[in-house]
């Protein structure tokens, strides 16, 4: 008994306590529906953003729903398996987006500006690969247009 009553008082004890608290209370306080997402770098022209990979039906499903803001320079990558006509709305989303519609092999075919809460579909003219949402405005600041190529995508 005096080795457990010990190891309850010891400071190792403590902090790892107060850290397992800590993470728990963290995921108690999340949204509903907000993951954690992989998170990969990518280049814009030549400005290096961070993204949120949303590479399943349900991050694909949840995108940016919900949330109140997105920091400069990061956005949600929406990966698909195949190539297919792409299709986004806003509905509960708060935040102005722009919609950069991407091929297999990273080159940005459309660009387009969504409002708030807009539950009209933006789809794709053709099939492609990746969706990159992101503030509205960002990739005109990045000084990119259609034709560029995104850099870092996971090529698959």
């Amino acid at each position: 008994m005096k080795k457990s009553a010990a190891r309850i008082f010891s400071p190792d004890f403590k902090l790892e306590t107060i850290v397992k608290a800590l993470f728990l209370l963290l995921l108690l306080l999340m949204p509903p529906g907000c993951t954690a997402l992989e998170r990969i770098p990518l280049t814009l022209g030549e400005t290096l953003i961070e993204v949120e990979v949303a590479d399943s039906p349900e991050a694909r499903a949840q995108g940016l729903m919900k949330r109140k803001s997105l920091p400069e320079n990061q956005g949600m990558l929406f990966v698909f398996s195949r190539d297919q006509r792409l299709s986004f709305w806003m509905k509960n989303t708060e935040i102005p987006l722009s919609v950069a519609y991407i091929s297999s092999d990273g080159t940005i075919r459309e660009i387009h500006d969504l409002e708030p809460h807009n539950e009209s579909p933006v789809t794709s003219r053709r099939s492609l690969r990746y969706a990159l949402e992101m503030n509205r405005g960002a990739f005109t600041a990045a000084g990119v247009s259609v034709g560029d190529k995104i850099g870092g995508l996971p090529l698959n």
